[in-house]
C-alpha cells in the first residue's frame, strides 16, 4: 500500500514580515466591509481591491518578473492568500486566474501567450474562468462533450460549459474540450484559451443560486471560431494539463477557510467564558483549521519545488470541505439564534448566508465522491 506523505514546508522568515504588512492594509481596506460581505470569503467581488492588491505585488506572486511576476515563494503567496481569506477580502475577481490559470499558461503556453495575458494578471485586470463542468458530466472531466474542430486557421468549438463561475465578469476562460478521437478514455482533449469579449458565438447566461446571487453560469458555444493561437500546451495533452492544474485549484487554504467568519462570530457570541460545550466545540475546529493548515503549506511548499502533488491535494480538499460543512452545523448547536441574512446581528446574518452555500463546499472543485476515489487509487486501494 502506498502513503501520503506531507513534508514539512520549508522556513520561511520573509514570509512572517510579510503576514504584517498584509494585515495592516487589510486593516485599512476592509474597515467598512460588514460581517455578512466578509463572510463571502473568496467569492467577493471588487475589481478596484483587485487592482490594489496587483499594484502591491499581490498576484502572480512567484511568476517570473519578465512576466509581471515578482519570484517570491509559494510561502509568501500563502500568507498573502490566507490572511484575505481570513479577513474576508474580496478576491473573487482575479482568484482564479492567480491560483490556477496564470501558472498553467506559464507552465504550458506558448511565449506569446505569456508576455500576453500573464503581466495583465499580475496586475489585477484580467479575470478567467475555467470551461470544465458540461450537462450531464458530473465530475467525471474524462466525458466532456463539448469539440474542438480543426479548420483552416483554427477550431470551430461547439457545446456547453455549465457552473462556470464569473464567467460574465471574465475575459477569457481556459477551456477543455474534445479535439480528437482516442481509445484511450483520458484521451483526444485538449486546452484553449478562449477570449470571451471577443469571439462570436459564444453565449453566457446567468445561473442563479437559491440566495438569488449570480456566481455561476451556463456557456454555449455554437461554431465560434478560436484561433490557432489560443491551443494552450499540445493537442491531445489535455488531461495531462487538467490534473496538474488542480493540484493548484484543491490543495489551497480556501478549502479550508471558506466558513471561517462564522467561527469568527461563533467565538465572539460564545464570549469570553464559553459553556464546557462552547469550549470543547471552539477547541476542536480551531484543532481541525490548525492540522488542516499544516496540510496545506505543506503541499504549498511541494508545488514551489515542482512537484505534481494531486494526490496530497485531494485529500486537502475532502478534509476541508468537511470542516467548512461542520461549522455552521456546530453554530447551530450553540447558540440559540435564527439565521436570517438580514439581521442586524453579525452571527445571525453570517450563519444565515454560511449555512446557504455550505452545501456547495463538498461540490466545488471536484465532488466528495471523486475526491475520494483519486485517494483510494492514490493509497492502492483501487
Amino acid at each position: 500500500m502506498n502513503a501520503f506523505t506531507f513534508p514539512p514546508p520549508p522556513p520561511s522568515p520573509q514570509a512572517e514580515t510579510l503576514r504584517a504588512e498584509v494585515r495592516a492594509f487589510l486593516s485599512e481596506a476592509l474597515a467598512d466591509r460588514s460581517p455578512v460581505e466578509r463572510s463571502e470569503s473568496w467569492t467577493g467581488l471588487d475589481a478596484g481591491f483587485s487592482r490594489k492588491m496587483g499594484e502591491r505585488g499581490w498576484i502572480g506572486m512567484t511568476w517570473p518578473k519578465q512576466y509581471g511576476g515578482h519570484e517570491r515563494t509559494a510561502l509568501e503567496r500563502y500568507v498573502v492568500l490566507e490572511e484575505m481569506l481570513a479577513a474576508g477580502a474580496p478576491v473573487g475577481l482575479h482568484w482564479i486566474a492567480d491560483r490556477q490559470s496564470g501558472p498553467l499558461i506559464l507552465r504550458a503556453g506558448t511565449e506569446e501567450q505569456r508576455q500576453t495575458l500573464l503581466p495583465k494578471i499580475a496586475a489585477g485586470e484580467a479575470f478567467f474562468c475555467i470551461g470544465m463542468s458540461e450537462p450531464d458530466t458530473g465530475s467525471d472531466l474524462a466525458s466532456v462533450r463539448t469539440r474542438a474542430a480543426k479548420v483552416q486557421g483554427g477550431y470551430l468549438v461547439n457545446g456547453t460549459k455549465v457552473w462556470t463561475s464569473f464567467a460574465h465578469l471574465s475575459q477569457y476562460m481556459i477551456l477543455f474540450c474534445r479535439t480528437g478521437a482516442s481509445e484511450e478514455r483520458h484521451g483526444g482533449v485538449s486546452q484553449f484559451v478562449v477570449d470571451l469579449h471577443n469571439t462570436p458565438g459564444v453565449k453566457v447566461s446567468p445561473i442563479y443560486a437559491l440566495t438569488g446571487e449570480h456566481h455561476f453560469n451556463e456557456v454555449v458555444f455554437q461554431d465560434a471560431f478560436i484561433p490557432d493561437s489560443a491551443l494552450l500546451g499540445k493537442e491531445g495533452d489535455g488531461w495531462n494539463q487538467v490534473t496538474s492544474e488542480l493540484a493548484f485549484e484543491r490543495s489551497g487554504p480556501e478549502r479550508f477557510l471558506s466558513s471561517f467568519w462564522l467561527l469568527v462570530e461563533l467565538t465572539r457570541a460564545l464570549g469570553p467564558n464559553p459553556t464546557d460545550a462552547g469550549a470543547v466545540a471552539l477547541g476542536r475546529l480551531t484543532a481541525h483549521i490548525m492540522v488542516l493548515r499544516r496540510l496545506s503549506r505543506s503541499v504549498a511548499g511541494m508545488l514551489q519545488n515542482g512537484a505534481n502533488p494531486a494526490l496530497q491535494a485531494s485529500l486537502v480538499k475532502d478534509l476541508g470541505a468537511l470542516v467548512e460543512q461542520e461549522i455552521p452545523e456546530i453554530a447551530r448547536q450553540l447558540i440559540a439564534a435564527e439565521p436570517d441574512e438580514r439581521s442586524t446581528q453579525a452571527f445571525s446574518s453570517v450563519l444565515a448566508h454560511t449555512m446557504m452555500h455550505a452545501p456547495s463546499f463538498s461540490l466545488r472543485g471536484g465532488a466528495r465522491e471523486i475526491l475520494r476515489g483519486i485517494i483510494a487509487r492514490g493509497l492502492g486501494l483501487r
